[in-house]
């Protein structure tokens, strides 16, 4: 016959599963900081006119970090927040907290280059 031990091990871990939680809010976020980075990008990428300002590390710089943040910070968050507290609900309300304070902080803080116009009035 198998006893089963007393004490701690014998109790399963609450905390356990729900690994696909965490994979769709990395998803989610390496989704939508791009879409928040992208506008403020465009200028860079376009050039302005005659490309006079075009700055193509956005794409192969910037852009690779963005979409890890955005995976790595919401991901990050619901890990932690799944080691302090059983309620899976809370864990992801954390997640996409961290993820909208996140984005926002990239809205707010990461300006990219911008030329001035070369003298050619504001096109109107």
């Amino acid at each position: 016959m198998d006893q089963k031990p007393a004490g701690p091990a014998a109790r399963a871990h609450p905390k356990a599963g729900g690994g696909g939680t965490g994979c769709l809010l990395a998803a989610l976020g390496a989704a939508a900081a791009p879409v928040v980075w992208a506008p403020k990008a465009a200028i860079n990428i376009e050039g302005g006119f005659e490309g006079h300002a075009r700055d193509l590390s956005v794409l192969y710089l910037d852009l690779p970090l963005i979409v890890l943040g955005g995976a790595l910070i919401p991901l990050g968050t619901w890990a932690l927040t799944r080691r302090w507290t059983d309620r899976p609900w809370l864990t992801a309300l954390a997640a996409l907290a961290a993820l909208a304070l996140a984005t926002w902080g990239l809205a707010e803080w990461w300006t990219p280059r911008t030329e001035p116009n070369p003298g050619y009035g504001n096109g109107a």
